[in-house]
């Protein structure tokens, strides 16, 4: 075998250099892409003042017993040092194993799994429907649309308070039903219906944008598949479930996916609707978590931290399993 050999050098023809240090590598990266790095660096910053560090500060408050008794304070012209104490895993174990954990985590964590899955269920059925319906030729197609994309355009606030008013003992909702001899419920007082109401305004809230986005998949589908599809004899059922869905399959799995999250950390509803202290039994984990907070005295900053570090792990921990899932089944069809 005959190697050839660089004169110039003595080395070898073909031999790779040698792998530059991490120092090097980085002095060269920042040479050749300095623009890029100067560009992205105020959103780096930034999202290290308002993401960063709030996150890196709530784990370490989890693992102390924090609370508005014994942190740093300022009260007139005198500051009070903070006096709480590294417990280490100790919130974890309290919500999740201690003795009032049932009452306190788990009861609120099922009620937000349900809660989640209901309301993604109703918004993404009803949003489909919707959907399918507007992508049909019909005379004033452009008014509806606009028409069902008010509930989205209109202030979370204004939403939720209106319908806060039309659910009270004496609003329209039971006027209504009292007209037509019908029970009246007390939709702010009892936790059955607190929990159906709430569920009832976030569909409201959430629809419109599932239906805009099922709209724009369905506008993308080839109008051919369907020709081909008709051709061959297919029913409108047939068309739907294996024109249709196939090719909303990409959209579908990103809205629902942010369907789930927003869902499982919608803040705003259920707080505008019973208050920071009203309804118990009807607050999912999220709004649980600002209670302990900043809704009781005293206030508990640790717990509520611990809470925020597992509403994120869950989070995450479902994400990667649907991702998974995802794949799994792209790979199947294919």
């Amino acid at each position: 075998m005959t190697v050839a050999i660089d004169r110039a050098t003595g080395k070898r023809r073909g031999d790779r250099a040698p792998r530059p240090g991490l120092g090097q590598r980085l002095k060269n990266g920042y040479q050749k892409y300095w623009y890029a790095y100067a560009m992205i660096a105020p959103v780096v910053v930034v999202l290290g003042v308002i993401v960063g560090y709030p996150l890196v500060r709530g784990l370490y408050l989890t693992l102390t017993d924090a609370n508005s008794l014994n942190s740093a304070r300022t009260i007139g012209v005198n500051h009070i040092a903070a006096t709480y104490k590294f417990i280490g895993l100790d919130n974890y174990k309290d919500i999740l194993f201690g003795p009032t954990a049932y009452d306190r985590f788990w009861s609120h964590f099922l009620w937000t799994v349900f809660w989640t899955a209901a309301c993604v269920f109703l918004h993404y059925t009803i949003g489909l429907g919707l959907a399918l319906m507007l992508n049909q030729k019909l005379r004033g197609r452009t008014f509806y649309r606009l028409l069902l994309v008010l509930p989205w355009a209109v202030p979370t606030f204004v939403t939720v308070f209106s319908w806060r008013i039309m659910l009270a003992d004496s609003g329209v909702l039971n006027q209504i039903l009292h007209s037509l001899h019908l029970p009246q419920p007390q939709w702010l007082e009892d936790t059955f219906w607190q929990r159906f109401a709430a569920i009832m305004v976030n569909t409201w809230c959430g629809v419109p944008f599932m239906m805009l986005s099922l709209l724009g998949g369905l506008q993308s589908i080839d109008s051919s598949l369907y020709e081909a599809a008709e051709m061959d004899g297919a029913s409108a059922w047939q068309q739907f479930r294996h024109v249709t869905l196939p090719g909303l399959r990409s959209v579908s799995s990103t809205v629902v996916l942010l369907g789930i999250i927003w869902t499982f950390n919608q803040f705003a509803i259920i707080f505008l609707l019973f208050g920071p202290t009203g309804a118990p039994d009807a607050q999912i984990l999220v709004t649980w978590a600002y209670f302990l907070g900043f809704g009781q005295q005293p206030r508990d900053f640790a717990q509520s931290a611990a809470y925020g570090v597992l509403l994120l792990s869950l989070l995450a921990v479902f994400t990667s399993f649907y991702f998974r899932w995802l794949k799994r089944n792209d790979q199947l069809a294919f």
